[in-house]
């Protein structure tokens, strides 16, 4: 249940962003298909495509890792790529040379949860 919760957030969250992209267009006149002119919109936009780069491999990792451990931990992870994403936002719109904290709390847990399905997958094979 709580993959499910977590995945869902990350898919609402990414759309929440895309909102925000729409916003900032209309904010600084950068009208589609246009994906470059005011600083501020290209940040926001970099935000969300940097997050849609993250989310392709969040997706699978989550549901790959809680098949082998515990889903409450697996979910926990993606509490903290949610809180990244997050903290990536407002770093990125205030100063893209800041983003490094927001994008490690991303890509971390992505990463845990990889290897755990790897070694998971590697547990149930040797079994």
């Amino acid at each position: 249940m709580w993959i499910d919760v977590v995945a869902a957030l990350a898919v609402i969250q990414f759309l929440a962003f895309g909102i925000m992209v729409g916003a900032a267009r209309n904010r600084f006149g950068v009208h589609a298909p246009a994906t470059t002119g005011h600083p501020q919109f290209e940040r926001m936009y970099r935000v969300q495509m940097n997050t849609l780069e993250q989310l392709v491999a969040l997706l699978p990792a989550l549901y790959l890792a809680s098949h082998y451990w515990s889903p409450s931990l697996v979910a926990g992870g993606g509490v903290v790529y949610l809180v990244g994403r997050l903290v990536y936002l407002h770093a990125y719109l205030k100063d893209p040379s800041t983003r490094t904290l927001g994008f490690a709390l991303s890509v971390f847990p992505i990463l845990a949860m990889l290897a755990a399905s790897l070694v998971g997958a590697a547990m149930a094979a040797a079994h």
